[in-house]
């Protein structure tokens, strides 16, 4: 079984997966994690963003691994813990650039593909292009303001310029983060952490 749950830019998937994943049993998996990996990895090695044979040069040279786990997931480089540098700002400010590339998007979901199912799968296009076949997809949303309040409350940062990053962010996601015409959509703006993973949970099929 494979569960994806794709949506913008802080609308808390990696919350929600972490928690529909944990109540189903199984991990889950964080493909935006790869993607930020590949920026960091690009911005240490004074990489153009844009280059998608220079990123994917370094990725293959040293590649970051995945460790998905129902209670979050982790990314290693050999035996070097990137995960705490993945949610930097300038990560943030060219993981969109990264993430719109061919040739990273084919690697990522390489990556993606080779693991071990079951699992929730939490990205952009988790239930569009990776796993289509998935059998429960879902797709978040909430208003640009709300997810930048959100993310306020976990950064040092100014929620007006968290929001005029977070509405640029979804201008250049546009292409990659659209809901499955299978998919439940599930506006989280006026719910509770646990008031999504229910709702998630509740949208499952029955067997």
């Amino acid at each position: 079984m494979i569960v994806t749950i794709d949506g913008v830019a802080a609308s808390g998937k990696s919350s929600v997966s972490a928690g529909v994943a944990q109540a189903l049993g199984v991990p889950y998996v964080s493909s935006g994690l790869l993607y930020r990996a590949a920026t960091l990895l690009g911005l240490e090695a004074g990489t153009d963003l844009g280059d998608a044979r220079a990123l994917l040069t370094c990725l293959e040279a040293a590649p970051p691994r995945l460790e998905p786990l129902a209670s979050g997931n982790r990314v290693w480089q050999g035996g070097r813990d990137l995960t705490p540098d993945l949610h930097s700002s300038r990560v943030d400010s060219g993981v969109s650039v990264v993430a719109a590339l061919p040739g990273v998007r084919a690697w990522v979901d390489a990556q993606l593909r080779a693991l071990p199912q079951p699992f929730v799968a939490e990205g952009r296009d988790m239930g569009t292009a990776v796993f289509p076949q998935a059998g429960a997809k879902f797709y978040l949303t909430a208003s640009p303001r709300v997810r930048a309040e959100r993310r306020a409350s976990e950064r040092p940062e100014e929620v007006d310029a968290i929001e005029a990053a977070l509405v640029e962010r979804d201008r250049l996601d546009t292409l990659q983060s659209v809901p499955a015409e299978d998919a439940q959509v599930i506006d989280t703006g006026g719910l509770s952490l646990q008031g999504v993973i229910d709702a998630v949970l509740a949208g499952l099929p029955r067997a």
